[in-house]
């Protein structure tokens, strides 16, 4: 029994010992820091070239020449493809003598009706006919400028639908044409944002935006929201935006992907370091210490999401102290020791971009 009670003291005083030396831990404490700083908005986006079209046959025939390539740069009025242009010819050459032959005819007639030979409804007759030949003849001479593909502005070639020597019907796709001088990127906007946009001062000017590109680099030209569409989606709450970016070095192609950067100003913002929070059921949570210096968990919205920083919308007021380590080692309503940091040092070790 003497060894039994012996056991037990010692057993118990060295819990004491733990509880004593637990209480002797100190925390860092902190709190928000209230001051004005700018946020980076992401969107998904989709980047178009501002013109991109469908190069298509307009006449039936063999593929005879192939004057660009595939991925090649081509100028306005530059010849792309040329369809076997005999048929053609033949139709044009037969529409220019039954021009010919209707002129004669027109000009027998009229000097016939000069000598009151004949009437004027004849003449009238030979004139009509002489311009259905001329119709015709224009006619015959665009079907042959059809034969002649050539580019209907500056742009890159896609790759080709057809190769040399195809049988191409009116209509076929042959290949696609885009416009890279300037790109139109488009994203969606909530409403709650759009409304925000919309009533800028006008002073302001047009929105100017950044385009991360996909391997998380930033394009170096900088873009404007130009354009906003008409109509809200109903199953997403979102509208599209456009915006125009130069693109002098041809980087961007159509149909790339990236995101969209918006720099948002933010007023008397409440800024806590991220590591301050912990998260449970995807909701955010900070541990507040009160005036007994008691622990109590508490929730709270994040309005945006800066580089190790949280921008807070609510849940907390300047005055609060959070823990700022040691998350893990504390329990709800736990009292604790702990020293209090300044929170624009504690910012300040941070990657803030404030103004």
């Amino acid at each position: 029994m003497l060894i039994s009670l012996c056991a037990l003291f010692w057993q118990t005083g060295c819990e004491s010992k733990k509880e004593e030396k637990k209480e002797e831990v100190e925390f860092l404490v902190t709190s928000p820091l209230k001051r004005d700083t700018i946020a980076t908005k992401e969107y998904v986006c989709q980047i178009h070239a501002i013109s991109h079209i469908e190069m298509r046959a307009l006449e039936k025939g063999y593929l005879q020449k192939i004057f660009v390539d595939e991925g090649q740069a081509v100028t306005k009025g530059q010849r792309m493809f040329q369809i076997m242009p005999m048929l053609y010819e033949a139709e044009q050459q037969k529409a220019q003598a039954e021009a010919s032959f209707a002129e004669i005819e027109y000009r027998n007639t009229k000097a016939l009706a000069d000598s009151n030979i004949v009437s004027k409804n004849e003449l009238a007759l030979a004139r009509a006919k002489w311009d259905k030949a001329k119709a015709e003849l224009s006619l015959a001479s665009v079907h042959l400028g059809f034969t002649d593909i050539r580019a209907p502005f500056n742009g890159i070639m896609d790759h080709f639908q057809v190769r040399l020597g195809s049988l191409v019907g009116e209509g076929d796709l042959l290949t696609t044409l885009s416009d890279n001088s300037k790109m139109w990127v488009y994203f969606n906007v909530p409403e709650a944002e759009y409304l925000d946009y919309k009533t800028r001062p006008a002073n302001e000017g047009p929105l100017k935006v950044g385009l991360l590109m996909a391997n998380n680099k930033l394009f170096e030209y900088p873009g404007f929201v130009e354009t906003i569409e008409a109509d809200f989606n109903n199953q997403t709450g979102n509208i599209a935006f456009r915006a125009t970016f130069p693109n002098p070095k041809k980087l961007l192609r159509h149909g790339e992907t990236g995101s969209i950067q918006v720099v948002v100003p933010l007023k008397n913002a409440l800024l806590i370091p991220q590591k301050a929070t912990f998260e449970v059921l995807e909701k955010k949570y900070v541990y507040v210490v009160d005036k007994n210096n008691v622990i109590r968990s508490r929730e709270i919205t994040i309005a945006a999401e800066l580089p190790n920083i949280f921008v807070v919308q609510a849940g907390l007021n300047k005055d609060d102290k959070i823990l700022l380590e040691g998350l893990r080692q504390v329990r709800e309503n736990e009292k604790i020791k702990y020293r209090l940091a300044k929170p624009d040092s504690v910012i300040s070790h941070l990657n803030l971009y404030a103004e």
